[in-house]
C-alpha cells in the first residue's frame, strides 16, 4: 500500500512562509502524479498545486501563483510544497495526494479531487493577522 506522511506545518504571521514535505512509502514515488489540495474551516477542499511524475509541469491554482512552489525529490521519495507571503486566508488543512499516471493531464484533471487516489493525513497551517 501507498502511504503519505505530512511533515508538521506550523504558525506563521502574514507575509511569512512555510515548506511542507510529503513523505511517500509502499509503491515507487516517481509512478505518481502529486498534488497539494487545502481544506479552510468551514470550506470545501481546493486544489492548491500539482506536478508530474518527473516534475516537468505543473500547475497552481490562480490565487497562489508566484508564491507557491510545488517541487518533488524522486530519490528520496519526497514532495514538497513552498509557501511564501501566506496570508490569513490560507490558514487551511493541508493535504498531499497522489494520483495514477495514466491518460489526460491538463489543469482541469490536475485539480479534480476526483482524480486522486491516496491521501495524507493532513496538516495545519495557521497564517496569523
Amino acid at each position: 500500500q501507498v502511504q503519505l506522511v505530512e511533515s508538521e506545518g506550523g504558525l506563521v504571521q502574514t507575509g511569512g512562509s512555510l515548506r511542507l514535505s510529503c513523505a511517500a512509502s509502499g509503491r515507487t514515488f516517481s509512478n505518481f502524479r502529486m498534488g497539494w489540495f487545502r481544506q479552510a474551516p468551514g470550506k470545501e477542499r481546493e486544489f492548491v498545486a500539482a506536478i508530474s511524475v518527473l516534475g516537468g509541469t505543473t500547475y497552481y491554482q490562480d490565487s497562489v501563483k508566484g508564491r507557491f512552489t510545488i517541487s518533488r525529490d524522486n530519490a528520496k521519495n519526497t514532495l514538497y510544497l513552498q509557501m511564501n507571503s501566506l496570508k490569513p486566508e490560507e490558514t487551511a488543512v493541508y493535504y498531499c495526494a497522489n494520483s495514477a499516471n495514466i491518460g489526460t493531464w491538463n489543469y482541469a484533471y490536475a485539480s479534480s479531487m476526483a482524480r486522486y487516489l491516496v491521501w495524507g493525513q493532513g496538516t495545519q497551517v495557521t497564517v496569523s493577522s
